[in-house]
Order: structure tokens, then C-alpha cells, then sequence
């Protein structure tokens, strides 16, 4: 039998948009602009969804002073 376990979305290696929303208070129009930026260092595509790298966007936010 497999048991779903519900990991919270500040534990996990990769968010959704959303869960990135969520946990940083920046809107997910902004967060979607700033995925698509050329080199953005905490996008994880996978196929057509865009993932954020949850370490990788701490390291970003912790650099810069305004989005």
C-alpha cells in the first residue's frame, strides 16, 4: 500500500509558481516575468511547467534589493 505523504511546499526542492508565491509574497506574474528572463538561475523546466528551484530562488532573493 502507498501512502501519500504531504511535504510542505518550503521543504521541497522544487516549487510550482504558486508555492513560490506563497513563500517568498512576490505575485506569480512577477515570479512567471522573472522565469522567463534569459538565464534565470532558479528555473527547472519540465516539459511546458515551469518549476522554481527552491535553494537556488532563496540564494537569488538573499542578493538582490528590488524586483
Amino acid at each position: 500500500m502507498t501512502e501519500n505523504k504531504i511535504i510542505p511546499f518550503w521543504l521541497k526542492l522544487n516549487m510550482t509558481v504558486k508555492e513560490a508565491s506563497a513563500y517568498s509574497g512576490i505575485g506569480e506574474k512577477t515570479l512567471r516575468n522573472m522565469l522567463s528572463q534569459r538565464g534565470c538561475s532558479f528555473l527547472f523546466k519540465i516539459g511546458n511547467k515551469n518549476m522554481v528551484k527552491r535553494k537556488e530562488f532563496e540564494k537569488y532573493l538573499d542578493t538582490v534589493h528590488f524586483v
